[in-house]
């Protein structure tokens, strides 16, 4: 099967500031100024048509940069990324102009991605019936809750049926039976071949929709493979952080943050575990 999207030796930095002011200093002087941060370094893989990916990790891991970066929301700082088709993405109030009313948002979405006016005027009743939002269709989105942005932004990006479908937490605001609807969605979807990232801090979820998971650790890939192989290990991870001292906490997490300022630079991707405790302060 052909790729859907590639990703080689991709990586993000962002350069922190602790002033306003820094900014300028930082175009101004040769070597630039401000810490850097990388939120995404060294990424390869790759996704066919069809497959259902789960992004995990723990908080701060790199999976909304991930989702960015594959939507086209930003650009990598270098490496290439390939994408084939029309991405889109879900992630609660992503693309939403609080200002407008939901009905004008669904609008102003189908025109930036070129729909004719009479085809938005066809999908407007479908993206209404499945965001089961009721007479809010024709309020202003920043009167919403976060799970009625939610429920909107996924009724948008799936009637308007891409090639790419990235889930960003979605379905962690809201009731179980729009989840188990949006779940059945993107079930037709993998029918039709299409590709989809699931990225959610729900294992259940992720075991139960998707084939695979790629699983990110400070802004790199830990595994890459199926499900049943990567969520275990992921899983274990956990289990021997949480066993973990105060102490030795507070030292994992400054190994990850030279890390992500670019002092520590580890060319591990395999994911496979080494040392005890899963290797958790050999990486």
């Amino acid at each position: 099967m052909s790729s859907s999207v590639s990703f080689k030796n991709v990586t993000k930095k962002y350069k922190m500031y602790k002033k306003t002011s820094d900014k300028l200093l930082d175009l101004a002087l040769p070597g630039g100024y401000g810490k850097d941060f990388y939120a995404l370094q060294n990424i390869s893989f790759e996704a066919e048509h069809g497959d259902s990916i789960g992004i995990i990790g723990v908080n701060g891991a790199g999976k909304s940069t991930m989702s960015n970066l594959i939507s086209g929301v930003i650009p990598p700082t270098s490496g290439s990324i390939e994408i084939q088709g029309e991405a889109a993405l879900i992630s609660i109030g992503a693309g939403l102009n609080n200002q407008l009313t939901g009905r004008e948002n669904i609008e102003l979405k189908c025109l930036m991605l070129g729909f004719k006016k009479q085809e938005i005027q066809a999908l407007i009743p479908e993206i209404i019936d499945f965001a089961e939002i009721g007479d809010f269709i024709d309020q202003p989105v920043k009167k919403y809750s976060s799970g009625m942005k939610s429920r909107l932004g996924f009724a948008i990006s799936v009637n308007i049926d891409p090639d790419i479908l990235i889930i960003d937490e979605a379905l962690s605001v809201g009731d179980k039976i729009f989840a188990e609807k949006c779940l059945d969605k993107m079930n037709s979807f993998k029918e039709k071949g299409k590709t989809i990232f699931f990225i959610s801090h729900s294992i259940g979820q992720v075991k139960e929709f998707c084939q695979k998971a790629l699983w990110l650790e400070a802004g790199e890939v830990k595994a890459y493979g199926p499900v049943e192989e990567v969520i275990p290990m992921y899983k274990q991870f956990i289990r021997e952080f949480r066993k973990l001292s105060k102490e030795e906490k507070k030292q994992f997490h400054q190994k990850v943050m030279e890390k992500r300022s670019g002092k520590l630079r580890t060319a591990e991707t395999s994911g496979k575990p080494k040392g005890k405790r899963l290797g958790i302060f050999n990486r």
